[in-house]
């Protein structure tokens, strides 16, 4: 999932569509296949109104977050955008919490916190004109808390498919009321270029559908915030290709990835630690008492 995601910022730079056509065209396509699928309509029809109801909230909330993840990318680049995404954990460790109705996890809270000083280390590694971008992005970021806590909370057994698609419609259709209220003049409809098309497609097959279904699936074994913690990879993946295909390593200072490998030693870090604790209380629990 990790991988695959780490290329949708790069083709929300290579795309040369807004950032509201550019989502918009995403979740249609992905919605669109997803009613071709028979797996889709039966876990629709086990499914009960009210979990339809809350899963089209979640894919508004889906929505916004990608219209402001590639609303960053467009105002400051693919690296920026993606190392915004670090900043999920802080929140969801707070949002979590509180939507699926646990108790704080202090070791959340301080490792969610521990990636705060490699978010400003990469704040001050970027051009001032690309402010604002990290901004949006971190909005984005907290769109993700929201979405994946509740995903968390109320994925159950439902079918992974079914729950995409039906976030993805319901994020098509709110993304298609907002472009007629909100932004009546803009060219959201027009068909794009046959090179965005063909962008459009592997970003709605290969970097939406496959890694979003899987996520879910992933969600029931994690906790959202043990695999958003994991997704922070994604920038590492995001800015190599950058690096790789756009160059974008011209447009940031060192300390810019200083601040990633900041991020990258707390994402490592996590999963020993919480691996340690969990097997000082397996050794606990079998010893002799």
């Amino acid at each position: 999932c990790v991988v695959l995601w780490g290329f949708t910022a790069i083709l929300g730079k290579l795309i040369a569509l807004a950032a509201l056509p550019l989502v918009w065209w995403r979740m249609l396509l992905v919605s669109g296949a997803l009613l071709l699928a028979r797996s889709f309509w039966r876990g629709l029809r086990s499914m009960s109104g009210r979990l339809v109801w809350i899963y089209a909230g979640i894919g508004v909330i889906v929505a916004l977050h990608w219209l402001t993840f590639y609303g960053s990318v467009k105002l400051a680049n693919a690296s920026v955008a993606a190392t915004c995404m670090a900043l999920a954990p802080v929140f969801i460790s707070f949002v979590e919490p509180v939507l699926t109705r646990r108790r704080f996890d202090a070791t959340e809270v301080a490792f969610g916190l521990a990636v705060i000083p490699g978010v400003a280390t990469v704040v001050g590694g970027t051009p001032s004109g690309m402010r604002l971008g990290i901004a949006v992005g971190a909005l984005s970021a907290l769109f993700v808390a929201f979405f994946a806590s509740l995903n968390k909370r109320y994925i159950g057994d439902s079918h992974a498919l079914t729950v995409t698609g039906i976030e993805m419609g319901a994020g098509a259709l709110f993304l298609t009321l907002a472009g007629v209220l909100v932004a009546p003049g803009a060219d959201m409809f027009a068909l794009p270029t046959p090179r965005d098309a063909t962008l459009l497609v592997v970003l709605a097959v290969g970097c939406t559908l496959l890694p979003f279904a899987l996520s879910l699936v992933a969600l029931r074994q994690l906790s959202a915030f043990s695999a958003s913690l994991a997704v922070n990879l994604e920038p590492i993946y995001a800015i190599l290709l950058a690096i790789v295909l756009l160059g974008e390593q011209r447009e940031l200072a060192p300390t810019f990835y200083v601040g990633v490998a900041i991020i990258l030693a707390v994402v490592f870090t996590h999963p020993l630690w919480t691996s340690r604790g969990d097997r000082r209380a397996h050794i606990e629990d079998a010893a002799p008492r």
